[in-house]
């Protein structure tokens, strides 16, 4: 079990930081609860989308900046499934047979751990001090799951939150059509799948959708909005972190009075 005071480098991902901060801030404080010192430094992408797309020199390159970015921390924490699969799972593959690489690049993953896993399988928490009122579903995204071994525990979290009860989602397994670069590549596969994803989670009656990928929860949430299902959509992080009271995933901000 990781000690209170252990560095943690949060890399915060790029769809948290131009897209939905909220998730970053909740990280932190989940983090600093816990008695992490969290830092975020500068930092550029994980180099998924350039990987996916079979652009193994740029995918490098930014391996590369992270890796030189975070190495100096113990701990390497994201809140993301696929982001943090890049680096655990595909990181070494990118720097075999590099004799001075490819040993940073696995000692890198080694220590680069999904939210969720970090808290409970490292830092030992099995329950958090908040409250959440109504029903939930979780979905599973794909490179949490097969990649990072994510499934238990969000669930081992979320049963311990004041006021919330956790729905089953049937298929959570189940890809969202997301895909990163999928849903640009094949869209009318990408909007085939994501339907059966939406009407699965309003089967179950629940008022939220938690995930710990910040892509499969605005591609579901999109397609909630046009079928007209109101199911609140929100990072697993903002609930942990008792967070969730700002505007849902595809709500719009507040308008704010100009100065």
């Amino acid at each position: 079990m990781a000690q209170p005071g252990k560095r943690v480098g949060l890399l915060v991902t790029c769809l948290v930081d131009l897209i939905r901060p909220a998730v970053g801030f909740a990280a932190v404080k989940l983090l600093e609860d816990a008695g992490c010192t969290v830092e975020a430094p500068r930092q550029s992408c994980c180099g998924q989308p350039a990987f996916n797309s079979g652009d193994r020199a740029s995918a490098r390159a930014l391996a590369e900046q992270v890796i030189a970015t975070f190495e100096c921390y113990d701990y390497v924490v994201v809140p993301s499934g696929s982001c943090g699969g890049q680096v655990r799972v595909h990181y070494p593959e990118l720097f075999h047979g590099d004799p001075n690489w490819h040993p940073r690049a696995a000692r890198f993953a080694a220590k680069t751990y999904e939210l969720t896993s970090f808290l409970t399988d490292v830092l030992g928490i099995n329950k958090i001090n908040a409250r959440y009122a109504g029903t939930a579903t979780y979905h599973d995204s794909c490179s949490s799951l097969r990649e990072m071994g994510v499934r238990a525990q969000p669930r081992r979290l979320l049963a311990g939150i004041e006021g919330l009860t956790l729905a089953e989602l049937p298929d959570a397994d189940v890809c969202c059509g997301f895909g990163g670069t999928f849903c640009v590549k094949y869209p009318d596969i990408s909007n085939a799948i994501v339907s059966k994803k939406a009407e699965a989670v309003a089967a179950t009656g629940a008022g939220t959708l938690l995930a710990g990928d910040l892509g499969c929860l605005m591609n579901i949430a999109g397609k909630l909005q046009r079928l007209g299902r109101r199911v609140t959509v929100r990072h697993v992080a903002e609930v942990l972190a008792g967070m969730a009271d700002g505007p849902a995933i595809g709500e719009p901000e507040p308008k704010r009075a100009a100065p």
